[in-house]
């Protein structure tokens, strides 16, 4: 299917753009208040992880889980703290498989799925190319932040 490859696309788009700027920082950079690299990587995986789990639900006709029920930030908080005992290398190599297994649930949804509305992670209800767009513009956010304060 032509739009999953386009959605996929996107992603990967947006992932190599931040790998490009991940190559120029020192990793150890403070990007927010208590946020390094590490802990950028480790909220997109996060991200990444319940997308995957909504998206498989999805397919099997189940409900999916809404990890962020609670908000949004609380999710962000607890996203970071389970990757709290990883080095950098452990959480930049769950950065890349989770993303993976995102681009792998797309394109494993079954097409008469595919535009249908899903419950997404935070809650609310959306389509695969919705959440697509937002996550990569999200990764994108969070690249010129990265961009920004590396200026500084």
């Amino acid at each position: 299917m032509e739009e999953k490859r386009r959605l996929i696309q996107q992603l990967d788009q947006a992932r190599e753009t931040m790998r490009a700027v991940l190559a120029e920082v020192d990793t150890q950079m403070e990007i927010y208040p208590n946020w390094t690299i590490k802990q950028v990587l480790a909220h997109i995986t996060g991200w990444d992880e319940a997308t995957c789990s909504s998206l498989r639900a999805h397919a099997r006709g189940e409900e999916p889980a809404v990890p962020a029920a609670l908000g949004i930030d609380l999710y962000n908080a607890q996203s970071v703290a389970a990757c709290e005992a990883l080095n950098y290398e452990q959480i930049s190599e769950e950065w890349e498989l989770a993303r993976e297994d995102l681009k792998a649930a797309i394109e494993e949804m079954p097409d008469e799925l595919f535009n249908e509305p899903l419950l997404l992670p935070w809650g609310q209800t959306g389509t695969i190319e919705q959440v697509v767009a937002i996550f990569a513009d999200h990764e994108e956010e969070h690249t010129r932040e990265i961009r920004e304060m590396k200026a500084k």
